[in-house]
């Protein structure tokens, strides 16, 4: 006797695992107020503050001060994203069991980690569509190379998310917490991420060695419509030794 259903057991395809988990993870971190904070809001404050401010507390560049910021802000979007948040959000999945579950269900640590970094490219994407609209808006007119910031906005995530999820798999959540919020502080200030290198005097070559002085500098190098081979090779490094530091001590719980 035939019937019209028959059981098929098995685990869906990688490729919907990836996009399924891609899009619930998004959607986390559009809900989650603290997240929405970092991803889009203080980015804004940050470039609107700077260029309205910046003549008042004696700041100027050989550029206009919106065509130095705008790309500096974006890079202090992808950092954000895919260092602050992808951490925190880590760091309490592990402590709420969460990874755990996860781990013991069909779906691979590639699947995981693979549907993690969709959700950042995705939420990038709308960061960069809000605060490029702010930029254009305060009269930003750059010379964008597509294929430098494509390249910058993959490997600056590559290494950031590999930092996050390190400092995520090896401390407890509020340690996690603590730590992610006060080294992006630090870099924001100090990690010539939004202000170029040579703000930092003779510093700042050593900035340039930091993922992100490294990403900071490509992204303004790739909106000037150049291609900054010298700080692509410097974030494909971090982001080959965070790989494999996080995939030798990363823990599920």
């Amino acid at each position: 006797m035939s019937t019209t259903f028959s059981p098929a057991p098995g685990a869906a395809p990688l490729a919907r695992q990836v996009l399924a988990q891609a899009a619930m993870e998004a959607r986390l971190m559009l809900r989650n107020g603290e997240q929405l904070l970092l991803a889009v809001v203080i980015p804004v404050v940050v470039l609107v503050g700077a260029v309205r401010g910046s003549e008042r507390v004696g700041i100027s560049f050989d550029d206009p001060t919106v065509d130095v910021m705008t790309p500096g802000v974006l890079a202090l979007a992808v950092m954000s994203t895919s260092f602050t948040s992808l951490a925190i959000a880590t760091g309490f999945e592990r402590r709420y069991g969460v990874l755990k579950r996860l781990g013991t269900a069909p779906l691979s640590r590639a699947a995981l980690l693979g549907g993690k970094v969709g959700a950042l490219f995705a939420v990038e994407l709308l960061q960069f569509a809000v605060i490029g609209s702010v930029g254009f808006g305060l009269g930003w007119s750059p010379s964008i190379d597509v294929v430098g910031v494509l390249l910058t906005l993959l490997l600056g995530t590559a290494a950031f998310a590999a930092l996050g999820l390190l400092l995520a798999g090896a401390l407890r959540a509020e340690a996690t917490l603590a730590a992610a919020n006060l080294v992006y502080l630090l870099l924001m200030a100090g990690g010539a991420v939004v202000l170029p290198a040579s703000a930092y005097g003779e510093l700042g070559t050593v900035m340039t060695w930091l993922p992100s002085g490294a990403l900071g500098e490509a992204m303004r190098s790739a909106c000037a419509g150049d291609l900054p081979w010298r700080d692509l090779l410097v974030l494909a490094g971090w982001a080959g030794a965070g790989s494999v530091l996080t995939a030798r001590t990363f823990r599920w719980e």
